[in-house]
């Protein structure tokens, strides 16, 4: 089975910077920048189990499969 493309950002606007999603993520996609917000610096392991997202107080995480957009022959 092919590993699914994912989309992972955070809204920094949005972003009150608890790191709720850094601790949570199981894969360790996210990491603090240099100001402690967090930053998606591994995006290929993210699996898009949602825990980032579902446990952002401030709803600044979005994570979306990206479907495969190639032709069958």
């Amino acid at each position: 089975m092919k590993k699914q493309t994912v989309y992972t950002s955070v809204n920094l606007k949005s972003c009150k910077n608890c790191n709720i999603c850094i601790n949570i993520c199981p894969k360790e996609v996210l990491d603090p920048d240099e100001n402690g917000l967090p930053r998606v610096n591994r995006p290929d392991k993210c699996t898009a189990c949602g825990l980032c997202a579902s446990h952002c107080p401030d709803f600044a995480i979005e994570v979306k499969p990206i479907p495969d957009t190639k032709l069958f022959a």
